[in-house]
């Protein structure tokens, strides 16, 4: 049995409430505002005001996010990290970045992430996906979409993010592409930072061409999608209590090569009548059951969020039109508490944790993991794969290869004799950590030394000079142990030649001219 708790009962929240009960899910109700919790009358389920409370109680399995938009982004995160299930109320997030972090996180824990882009759940739009899918309407040109009304007018968002998200969504369903280009163009009369009504054009790379305009400012409610091709168009019409979706066969004549409109009457299109917030709520059960990735999941809230930004971007450009590629260049991950400065190379598939700090002119690889409070210096290099953990300076004259591991707080240094009355940034010491080595945690390293490939420096650490490929060292002042195998586990030599108990590599222990060891693997 699924147990939801629905977090906000304001306009929209009390009908996720309603739906939810009737379905015998509902196992909790929480908002901060003790009247209307008070009002919700469902004698027999929870009434909490405290989501710490929500998150703490093992019977709840999903959290259903209904509060303002501001408060989604860390709402969800803190119910993903809690092990629960979530479904977030459009927009996922405010920004694209905060919008990857919850998908990426929800990936990891193997959580449900569903995104209420309610429209998709509409049994009037899945019938007409099913005709745009089989070719009923042609070839697609054109797509207009209206979402008009007086009020809700909302400030923590302006109306292109409280309205269009809807739109989008359908729009980037039916049609099964991204833009190339956006443009949006608004007006702010309430008031003078937040916009009342955007009309936003898209573009995409078939050749279709989009408009949407949305609008809390308007004398009625009008809720219209139209789809142009060169077979039929399509006519949904929300508002309408009958007939809400139409087909219009309408011709178009070339006549001495002058184009004559030819109309026909209206088809009425039957498809199955059902409360679309119903279906939507049934899939998210359904997908917590079965472990299911829902239709709407985190990444289809991404790309709705991709094009949202782009439209934003536009908007305080005065109209200009962006790129949707320039929102999807950004391909690692930065928490939003994370300062990243320009200009500096981060590598796809990248993730930097809350209040880091990456200065202008550093490198970064791909596949990196930047602990919480980790500070890359200017011009430091870092390779692929490479891990840092929490509470790391690397600072300028710092280069770690591929596959390097950098323990909790330890410590690198730049400068051989520090004062802090004298600047010293032309006596910066190289410091060089090979591939696949690894610095345990709390470890000092004074600058100048080479750190060989695979090496492996014990906890706690002083290291003051080089250390060689495949050692183990510990102490103060650091000291060779051991040797250690390139998969991390400790080699142990009766005769010149041993074989790694864990993966198998085997390695030969040879002594140079000048007494010093080396090791050596060998080919199995």
């Amino acid at each position: 049995m699924v147990n939801i708790a629905v977090i906000g009962t304001g306009y929209w929240g009390k009908n996720l409430v309603r739906n939810f009960a009737e379905l015998g899910a509902l196992h909790t109700i929480c908002d901060t505002d003790e009247g209307r919790l008070k009002a919700m009358d469902y004698p027999q389920v929870n009434k909490v005001m405290s989501f710490t409370e929500v998150l703490k109680n093992k019977e709840i399995n999903a959290v259903v996010i209904s509060t303002p938009a501001e408060g989604h982004y860390q709402l969800a995160l803190e119910a993903l990290l809690a092990g629960k299930d979530v479904f977030c109320e459009k927009p996922l997030a405010l920004t694209v970045k905060e919008g990857v972090e919850l998908t990426t996180l929800a990936q990891e824990n193997k959580r449900i992430l569903m995104v209420g882009h309610l429209l998709e759940y509409h049994p009037a739009i899945l019938k007409l996906k099913e005709l745009v899918d089989k070719g009923e309407l042609g070839k697609i040109n054109y797509i207009y979409s209206s979402r008009l009304n007086l009020g809700k007018i909302r400030r923590e968002e302006n109306i292109l993010w409280s309205f269009a998200p809807h739109d989008i969504s359908i729009i980037l369903l039916l049609l099964n592409e991204r833009p190339q280009k956006v443009s949006a163009h608004g007006g702010n009369y309430l008031h003078s930072q937040i916009a009342d009504i955007t009309v936003t054009n898209l573009s995409f790379k078939s050749g279709v061409k989009v408009h949407i305009f949305v609008s809390w400012l308007h004398p009625y409610k009008e809720q219209k999608l139209i789809v142009v091709g060169d077979k039929k168009m399509a006519v949904f019409d929300d508002v309408a209590k009958e007939d809400k979706l139409l087909l219009y066969p309408h011709k178009i004549d070339w006549i001495d090569r002058v184009p004559v409109p030819r109309k026909e009457d209206a088809e009425k299109v039957d498809f199955e009548i059902k409360e679309p917030l119903r279906e939507e709520c049934l899939h998210f059960l359904h997908c917590v059951s079965s472990r299911q990735t829902p239709r709407t999941n985190g990444n289809n809230g991404v790309r709705v969020l991709q094009v949202l930004s782009a439209s934003q971007s536009s908007l305080e450009q005065g109209g200009i039109p962006v790129s949707i590629e320039e929102v999807q260049a950004q391909k690692y991950f930065a928490h939003s508490t994370a300062i990243i400065d320009t200009p500096c190379e981060i590598g796809e598939g990248t993730k930097i944790w809350h209040y880091s700090h990456i200065m202008a002119g550093a490198t970064i690889g791909k596949n990196c993991n930047l602990g919480q409070n980790v500070v890359v210096g200017p011009d430091v290099v870092i390779g692929n794969g490479v891990k840092i953990q929490n509470n790391v300076s690397v600072y300028t004259g710092v280069i770690l290869e591929d596959d390097v591991f950098c323990g909790p707080s330890m410590v690198f240094t730049n400068v051989f004799t520090p004062r802090s009355h004298i600047s010293r940034k032309n006596e910066y010491r190289q410091t060089l950590v090979k591939k696949g080595a690894t610095i345990g945690a709390n470890t000092t390293i004074v600058c100048g030394v080479t750190i060989g490939s695979y090496a492996f420096i014990g906890a706690g650490a002083v290291v003051t000079k080089d250390i060689p490929p495949h050692a183990l060292v510990i102490g103060n002042p650091a000291k060779q142990v051991g040797w250690m195998c390139q998969c991390g586990e400790k080699l142990h030599f009766i005769e010149e030649t041993t074989q790694c108990a864990r993966c198998g590599d085997k390695y030969t222990e040879k002594k140079g001219e000048d007494n010093s060891l080396t090791l050596l693997l060998k080919e199995n």
